[in-house]
């Protein structure tokens, strides 16, 4: 009797475990694959909450990656003027928009901008992350406790080296850029 409490106890904190660990679990869709993103609830829970809620509401499908720079980053997620479907859409001002939600404290934490780092792009203001996010290309450590790591790519990194690379001399701006098809929660 008692190896068999033992093992319904273990199954159930496995299973426990396991949804947990889903939770937080993205998939990013891009042109040339899929993308798989472990968030890290435990030192950013602010900005995981706000980038679920934008995706769960579908507000990041076909935002495109506006500013891309080789070797270092790529940027996206302005919902409000990079949504190539929207009326709103002004690849001009892309990059300068939020969404509707207040924006964020900073919940700046002790995890490296390494290779395939997620990190909130803000402003000058430390508390004025919202919507737009990076990925980092390659360690970015002069990036470290001055903006927050929210999660980090854990599969398919192959395909944010895809992403169509920005003019050099103009800060990474992207012509013609590529877009986030969709991202959701696993």
């Amino acid at each position: 009797m008692n190896k068999l409490l033992f093992k319904i106890l273990i199954f159930f904190l496995l299973t426990i475990n396991q949804s947990i660990a889903e939770e937080n679990i993205m998939i990013l869709k891009l042109k040339d694959g899929e993308v798989k993103i472990e968030l890290f609830n435990d030192v950013a829970p602010n900005h995981v909450k706000r980038i679920k809620e934008l995706a769960d509401a579908g507000k990041y499908n076909n935002v495109v990656f506006h500013r891309v720079i080789d070797g270092f980053m790529a940027q996206t997620g302005d919902v409000k003027f990079g949504n190539s479907d929207s009326n709103d859409f002004d690849m001009n001002r892309a990059g300068m928009g939020g969404s509707d939600l207040p924006d964020l404290k900073q919940e700046f934490n002790s995890l490296p901008h390494d290779r395939g780092t997620l990190s909130m792009a803000r402003s000058s203001d430390p508390d004025s992350a919202n919507s737009q996010f990076f990925i980092c290309f390659k360690a970015a450590p002069f990036l470290d406790r001055q903006y927050t790591v929210f999660g980090k790519v854990i599969e398919g990194m192959e395909f944010v080296d895809m992403i169509k690379r920005g003019d050099e001399n103009n800060n990474g701006a992207v012509s013609n850029p590529d877009k986030i098809l969709s991202l959701k929660s696993l």
